[in-house]
């Protein structure tokens, strides 16, 4: 159904082509192929996109702000075949071509996080996430460790500097969690989060990730960190997780901190979404949610 028309309520999206001048860009990479469940994951890009037209910019504050008149926000359209070893340097080179602009990249499945942390320069990083990512060979559950073995060097991410949010129960192995352990990562489980408070979490996760000289955060935004009520279309979300609530309110905090330069949407399946699209329609959210973060950094 065409939504309709309203010249006083424009619509969140369809942002014009990057031209090299943007505070904030949008990318889509389409990733699938080496994903450990069965996905449609490469037609979420383009799924989100549409979504966003059900939303307006506009920050009800106080005071109201459209985020179309605060940001230059731009979309560089997709990279194809992000899979291949040929695609993961096109993600790489693209990358680095947007920023200073915060990037803000459509997955795909989460081996996306790999290419488009190394290009964003990433020397920390933070995850949303019901899992480690840290297995062994290459597909989307390995990124985490591959940014800290198998980046070139000079792009690894030091281990130390990584902060994982929402690790769940009954969802990881007790070797990832050894690992993760024995490397100095700092996990807070779901159970955490929600004993502590987004506020302080996000506090601690920052002034871990974006310790050291010239800090450069990426957030690794994996969807099926959420209860499976509100992500359906996330093949490994499981009852019991995020609320949307507090996924948004997450990805807004880390957002406005400046150390922040990129972030990744990814693991949602957009053919297996429900008829109401409320997986993607979250996504496209949280896109909004990005950008609203970006945008108060002025104001901070």
């Amino acid at each position: 159904m065409a939504l309709p028309h309203d010249p006083f309520w424009p619509r969140a999206g369809d942002w014009p082509a990057f031209d090299g001048n943007a505070d904030a860009v949008l990318l889509g990479v389409p990733a699938w192929r080496t994903s450990l469940s069965p996905t449609g994951a490469h037609a979420t890009p383009a799924a989100v996109r549409g979504a966003l037209s059900r939303y307006s910019a506009t920050l009800m504050g106080p005071p109201v702000v459209d985020l179309n008149d605060v940001l230059r926000i731009a979309d560089a359209g997709d990279i194809a075949e992000p899979d291949s070893e040929a695609g993961i340097a096109s993600v790489i080179d693209r990358v680095r071509g947007l920023v200073p602009a915060f990037v803000i990249a459509l997955g795909g499945d989460n081996s996306v996080t790999y290419p488009v942390a190394q290009g964003a320069g990433a020397t920390g990083l933070i995850t949303f996430d019901a899992h480690f990512d840290l297995r062994d060979g290459i597909s989307n559950g390995s990124p985490v460790r591959r940014l800290v073995e198998d980046a070139p060097e000079g792009a690894r991410i030091d281990p130390t500097r990584i902060v994982q949010i929402g690790i769940a129960d009954f969802a990881n192995s007790a070797a990832y969690a050894q690992r993760a352990h024995d490397w100095g990562i700092r996990v807070i489980t779901l159970d955490e989060v929600r004993g502590r408070g987004i506020d302080e979490v996000v506090t601690e996760a920052l002034e871990v990730a974006g310790a050291g000289s010239s800090p450069r955060i990426h957030l690794d935004v994996d969807v099926d960190v959420c209860d499976r009520s509100v992500a359906p279309g996330c093949p490994a979300s499981v009852p019991g997780g995020l609320a949307a609530w507090e996924l948004r309110a997450l990805t807004r905090a880390v957002a406005s901190d400046s150390r922040v330069v990129s972030a990744d949407l990814v693991e949602v399946d957009a053919t297996a979404d429900t008829e109401d699209a409320r997986t993607v329609r979250l996504t496209a959210l949280c896109v909004l949610e990005l950008l609203a973060g970006v945008a108060s950094r002025a104001a901070a």
